[in-house]
């Protein structure tokens, strides 16, 4: 292991044909935590006269049906089970190292690899300095070298500073090599707007990456998929890109005991419904089942689709559920152009352009750099509201 982190070099990256700012924990703990059974608050936005009636800081997901303590399991936070999905697959496979800026024995700023350092060591778990392009690109050569580097940035944001290691190399070296090399890495971190963190720490940057040919992209809304994808990455031979909302960290959830790992490439289905479609991911899967509580209070019946997979998307579920409710809503926290919801919109007019009785809204963040002010923040984000508004006039 010493010896390959020491050879390391230039950047290199990889697509393979195998489908298998610094910020501390306090600010974080200073946020409720929450059942994605939506029996508690959490602490997303303060509210607005856009919201109306609806609690816009609410968690919905998952019918509220019997305790969560009697089920089997584990509750977990959400960064408490993204660190023990990575902790499994270190103990699993000695070539699995995570490297960072203070993911050693400080943990990471968000507590993803608390103790992991005094566990496995500072070779496997090792601190950077402040140079994103320098360590991400040291990630992508030792995966080259036959590791399985798992990189995280502090902030998805800094990542744009690897961007040509990213797009250039990760994303190119398996192609431009004739298959020579694989590159099965990992790219975490936190991303998405922020509560009150300004407009450089609150970035949502699905878009900058989903134009790189050679990546895959997923989204974590749940600690149980959030387990789920990272362990599915860290297992697959291609890079994948993990997407993970600072405000979702302190999100809990009884998880299975027994080991299990989530499909890269597949879309789960949140709420069956027969009258409308909602596409959604990350954390305005939460504002989209606040909705649909209104909705259905209405007399509505929306689908809720958590797309998760970014890159590529699941057109089989999402195709399924068109040809049954034949209307489709976007709800994305990207920027409306050229975000996630852009690309989506192309593709089920591609493909399912025949089964739609209405044209596809989309519901996107405003093209603005996020405000730091918490009421002009909100005011970029979709509500609730919103979500209901669009809705009623789709299905009129």
């Amino acid at each position: 292991m010493a010896a390959m982190l020491q050879t390391i070099g230039v950047a290199s990256g990889v697509f393979s044909s195998d489908h298998s700012s610094k910020f501390s924990v306090s600010s974080l703990h200073s946020f409720p935590a929450v059942r994605s059974d939506s029996r508690t608050s959490f602490g997303f936005v303060h509210g607005n006269s856009r919201a109306g009636k609806l609690v816009s800081k609410a968690v919905a997901t998952k019918s509220e049906n019997a305790s969560a303590a009697t089920k089997p399991g584990h509750e977990l936070l959400l960064f408490e089970a993204l660190r023990e999905g990575l902790e499994e697959e270190m103990d699993r496979d000695p070539r699995v190292c995570v490297m960072g800026e203070d993911v050693g024995h400080y943990g990471g700023s968000y507590k993803v690899t608390k103790g992991l350092a005094n566990k496995f060591g500072d070779l496997r778990v090792l601190d950077t300095p402040i140079a994103e392009n320098s360590f991400t690109g040291m990630g992508i050569g030792a995966a080259m070298t036959g590791l399985r580097p798992v990189i995280e940035g502090m902030n998805m944001g800094f990542l744009l500073l690897a961007f040509n290691q990213i797009s250039d190399n990760c994303g190119m070296l398996h192609y431009t090599s004739g298959g020579q090399f694989t590159i099965p890495t990992v790219i975490r971190g936190p991303g998405g707007v922020g509560r009150q963190l300004g407009a450089e720490h609150s970035q949502r940057l699905e878009s900058y990456f989903q134009s790189i040919p050679g990546i895959q992209m997923v989204a974590c809304s749940t600690p149980y998929n959030a387990k789920g994808l990272m362990k599915a990455a860290i297992r697959s031979e291609n890079p994948v890109i993990l997407f993970e909302h600072v405000l979702l960290y302190n999100l809990k959830e009884r998880i299975p005991d027994e080991e299990y790992i989530c499909n890269l490439e597949e879309a789960e289905m949140v709420r069956p419904g027969e009258h409308i479609t909602i596409l959604t991911y990350s954390r305005m899967r939460y504002h989209v089942m606040q909705a649909a509580k209104t909705l259905v209070n209405k007399g509505y019946d929306p689908e809720v689709i958590d797309i998760r997979s970014l890159k590529p998307f699941d057109l089989y579920t999402i195709g399924k559920s068109i040809k049954k409710t034949h209307r489709v809503l976007i709800v994305e926290e990207c920027m409306r152009t050229g975000g996630i919801g852009a690309s989506l919109t192309a593709s089920i007019n591609e493909n399912f352009i025949d089964y739609l009785d209405a044209p596809i809204v989309c519901l996107s963040s405003q093209d603005v750099p996020t405000p730091y002010a918490g009421t002009l923040e909100e005011w970029t984000v979709v509500q609730p509201a919103q979500i209901v508004t669009a809705v009623e006039q789709l299905c009129q």
